[in-house]
């Protein structure tokens, strides 16, 4: 575990800490801006010292106050990739990548860049490159340092639409080949769907959230990010088969069979979908014909007022240990009396898939 133990004060601004994350995948940081994200990797890589606490990355202690540790930046191990990918102009993409490079172990300089597809760039210098190419090269560089932890300040933030994409398709990569963990700083939502397994939520120094990205994305910490459309749910499902002739997937949620559009993973894998609170609607009892593919048992949890909206409310539905956000009429739920701990069928008309490639809002009637 990544243990972050620590106070930090400007005269304007503090942070308070007591967190644990994991030391595996990729953990988001989000916030809106001046809530501290960029504050925090900088304590961490040792730009900035807290004032007291600890900071610890697995078995290495980096910082402690009370102990007199604070490891200077070269000796920490984190790689850091930041929005300006700050190359040396005077150098090729070769030197750049070797520059930082802890060993001569060839064999990794080779596989880091085939990986990231810049071969063809190492006789090139930083000023010939495009804007994803050099970011291509800093996250390259940053790797071959050999780290225990990478960290990443917005790296698509410079980017144009197309160049972002391609930079997230090799993040894509990066976060099924990767054995270390990464802190994802960003400020897009999207990027955070597509790219992270954990997410912290800061608001103005303080943790509203750490946890799954399941579970952060379905507190009530996230929906005032999100207008009434776009609110969502996040689960996650094993794919048990695929049907080609109609396009479909099937996945087992939590013993449940659900049907999402077709998916290149194998058999077994686990695979992350989002389904849109507006395209959830609840029966009492299972319909004998429908043209809906996704009916499914749920209890709901709570029944609560939609902030600013007389006419709608939120249902919070519980699948076993996961949970799915409806947004119905305050009319239908009062008709229906629904109510907390009421079992119901949740009929569900959009399925979407993230953390992948395959492109998001398509739909399974």
């Amino acid at each position: 575990m990544i243990q972050l133990v620590f106070s930090f004060s400007l005269p304007n601004f503090s942070i308070k800490m007591n967190e644990s994350i994991p030391s595996s995948g990729i953990t988001a940081i989000f916030g809106r801006s001046g809530a501290g994200k960029t504050s925090i990797i900088n304590l961490i890589s040792g730009l900035l010292t807290p004032d007291s606490g600890t900071i610890q990355v697995g078995d290495a202690l980096l910082f402690d106050a009370e102990k007199g540790v604070n490891l200077p930046i070269e000796k920490r191990q984190i790689g850091y990739v930041f929005q300006d990918p700050r190359l040396f102009p005077h150098m090729t993409v070769e030197k750049n990548l070797k520059y930082s490079q802890r060993t001569g172990n060839r064999n990794k300089f080779n596989e880091i860049v085939s990986f990231l597809d810049i071969e063809p760039l190492l006789q090139r210098y930083p000023k010939d490159l495009s804007g994803g190419e050099k970011q291509r090269v800093s996250i390259g560089r940053a790797l071959l340092s050999d780290p225990k932890l990478l960290i990443m300040d917005e790296p698509t933030a410079s980017l144009d639409l197309p160049r972002r994409q391609e930079l997230i398709s090799y993040l894509l990569r990066l976060t099924k080949n990767l054995q270390i963990p990464v802190l994802y700083v960003s400020h897009s939502l999207d990027e955070i769907l597509q790219l992270a397994d954990h997410m912290l939520l800061l608001d103005k120094g303080k943790v509203l959230a750490n946890a799954s990205l399941e579970a952060v994305w379905a507190s009530e910490h996230m929906r005032p990010w999100f207008s009434l459309k776009e609110q969502s749910s996040l689960v996650m499902g094993r794919i048990v088969e695929h049907q080609k002739e109609y396009g479909l997937t099937q996945m087992d949620l939590e013993g449940q069979c659900v049907w999402v559009p077709l998916h290149h993973e194998e058999k077994g894998a686990m695979i992350r979908v989002r389904i849109f609170a507006s395209d959830i609607s609840v029966v009492k009892s299972r319909p004998k014909d429908s043209s809906i593919r996704n009916i499914i048992p749920v209890v709901i949890d709570a029944v609560l007022p939609v902030p600013g909206n007389a006419f709608l409310c939120h249902l919070i539905l519980r699948i076993v240990d996961q949970t799915l956000l409806a947004n119905i009429t305050r009319w239908a739920s009062d008709e229906l009396c629904l109510c907390s701990g009421m079992p119901v069928f949740a009929q569900i008309k959009g399925v979407s898939i993230t953390k992948s490639d395959i492109s998001m809002g398509k739909e399974t009637h």
